[in-house]
């Protein structure tokens, strides 16, 4: 038998799984039950069977648990890898713009103007180049902060990662000037921002 403490793990694994399938995709896996419907389990070919109203303790085997965890675990790994593409693509100029479009128009919900005036700045600022760094103030990265170590606030991984930087810079932005275009009026102003 398993711990009381693996058995909540296995509990909020399979709960969490199951309302995100039966949410997302309801006709598709057959799981529009009414609140009369029995379910019938096979776990390890020994049926348990569960009625409306009633709770059964549906964790004696192990093979439920890893189940659970093995779901957990799939869809960690799906992110992980999401994000190291992202990572990746944001490497070269032309991807880390592609990756701050998206960020600026999904995640702060600002318009292609906005896109534009980001892409001229960071374009006046590092050329879109994640390893860029200005010798004589010490400024780095895409947005080129100063210093460099308050892009710690998104993730110590700012010196490698491309993504780091821009989520910092856009950050900066938002609280700093609002948007990127006033952003940009200032650094036509007095060549920084």
């Amino acid at each position: 038998m398993k711990s009381k403490s693996a058995r909540s793990v296995a509990i909020l694994g399979i709960s969490s799984s199951l309302l995100l399938v039966a949410t997302l995709l309801p006709a598709a896996n057959a799981l529009e039950l009414s609140l009369t419907s029995s379910v019938e389990l096979d776990i390890q070919k020994s049926p348990i069977v569960i009625e409306p109203g009633t709770t059964e303790n549906l964790f004696l085997e192990d093979d439920l648990m890893a189940t659970a965890s093995g779901a957990i675990f799939s869809t960690q790994m799906a992110l992980v890898s999401a994000v190291s593409r992202q990572v990746e693509l944001a490497r070269t100029p032309q991807g880390a713009k592609k990756v701050a479009r998206a960020i600026l128009i999904d995640e702060y919900g600002f318009k292609e103007k906005q896109f534009t005036c980001l892409a001229s700045l960071w374009t006046k600022e590092s050329n879109w180049n994640y390893k860029s760094r200005n010798k004589k103030s010490g400024a780095h990265g895409i947005p080129q902060a100063l210093p460099a170590s308050k892009m710690d606030i998104i993730s110590t991984d700012w010196r490698t990662n491309p993504v780091t930087q821009i989520r910092w810079g856009l950050r900066y932005i938002s609280v700093r000037y609002e948007t990127p275009c006033k952003a940009l009026a200032k650094h036509k102003r007095s060549n920084w921002y």
